[in-house]
Order: C-alpha cells, then sequence, then structure tokens
C-alpha cells in the first residue's frame, strides 16, 4: 500500500499522464492504474492516457485541451484549430461546428481522447499560434469542406485579403497555403500590387 501512497504524490490535479511515465514511480504499475482509477483519483482518457481530474463547484473539470494534445502527442508542435474560428473573420461563416482539428508532426487520424474528439492532421508547417492572416489562409484552404455558400464566402475571403499587409499576408499564404490556396491569392495578391 505504501508504493500506491508514494505513487500518488507524483500525481497533479489538472494533469495528464501516460502509462510510462507512472510505471516510473510504481513497480506494479498496472495494479496501481486499477485501484487509482475505482478511487477516482485517476481518470482514463485512452488507451495508455490517464487524468487527475480537478473538482469545481460543478464538479469534475475535463482536462486543458492543450495538456491533453501535448501529452497524447509526447510533443508540444502543434497548432489547436477549429472552423469556428472562421466566424471571427467577418467573411460570411456562420456555422457552429464540433470539430477540433490539431495540426501536428506526428498523428493522422480521429482520436477520441476522454470525452472529446480529435481530428489530428500531419503538417509540415503551421504558426506557433493563430492569427488572423492564418486563419484567412486556413480558411481558404478548407473551404470546400464548410457548410456554407462557398462563392459568397470566397467573394469576402477575397475582399478581407486585399485589406491586409500585403507583405506579410504574402508570407502566410505562401508558407501555410496549399496548391490551390495559393494561385487564388497569386492572381488576388498581384491585383492588389499593381493597383
Amino acid at each position: 500500500m505504501t508504493s500506491l501512497n508514494e505513487l500518488k504524490k507524483h500525481l497533479k490535479k489538472g494533469s495528464v499522464y501516460r502509462r510510462n511515465e507512472l510505471s516510473e514511480w510504481s513497480k506494479s504499475v498496472d495494479r496501481h492504474l486499477d485501484e487509482l482509477l475505482k478511487e477516482g483519483v485517476l481518470e482514463k482518457l485512452s488507451q495508455g492516457l490517464y487524468y487527475v481530474p480537478q473538482t469545481s463547484v460543478f464538479g469534475k473539470v475535463p482536462p486543458d485541451e492543450d495538456v491533453l494534445v501535448r501529452s497524447f502527442l509526447k510533443d508540444d508542435r502543434f497548432l489547436l484549430v477549429s472552423p469556428n474560428f472562421y466566424n471571427s473573420l467577418g467573411v460570411g461563416t456562420t456555422q457552429l461546428y464540433n470539430k477540433k482539428i490539431v495540426y501536428n508532426h506526428k498523428r493522422h487520424g480521429k482520436f477520441k481522447l476522454g470525452n472529446r474528439d480529435f481530428e489530428f492532421q500531419l503538417k509540415h508547417h503551421f504558426p506557433v499560434k493563430v492569427t488572423e492572416e492564418f486563419l484567412l489562409v486556413d480558411l481558404a484552404n478548407n473551404l470546400d469542406t464548410l457548410a456554407e455558400d462557398c462563392d459568397n464566402v470566397l467573394n469576402k475571403l477575397l475582399a478581407k485579403a486585399s485589406q491586409m499587409p500585403y507583405q506579410k499576408f504574402r508570407q502566410v499564404v505562401m508558407k501555410y497555403g496549399n496548391t490551390k490556396t495559393k494561385k487564388l491569392f497569386k492572381s488576388h495578391i498581384s491585383k492588389t500590387e499593381h493597383a
């Protein structure tokens, strides 16, 4: 029982752990995991991934998405995005999506972590944080996957792009745009440049 208590000392509320991390502090990790799950000290999020729940007046608080994804990937090079972010651009997108996308260098596919679904997409390049310029480019990259009037959104998207600082926006297009997006903005940017 003392080794279980020893393991508990290392657990921090709100933290996400992989099984192999916990095995550093326990010689009987599977037995201890079963006991900690029964006691409610840990919650299982997915195969080999566990969470030490925090509580609030409303009950157990789910893990922070950044902490969860970082532990799942064993990497902090990722960007969490959602099609809902496009609604802040003012280009005619209004739909609400129950979708979280993780641009990363390691995993591809849909994964359920705890009670949340994530779509992991392998990308060579993505920024450290979401910017308005990146969102415009990302929207153009994904326009055909949205439940919106694409022509209407595209016209507003191009109008918004023409208001962006040319050099900065051009760099974002060249770095993060797919082939179709680069072609779309290339003609638009050259018109703006020569206007």
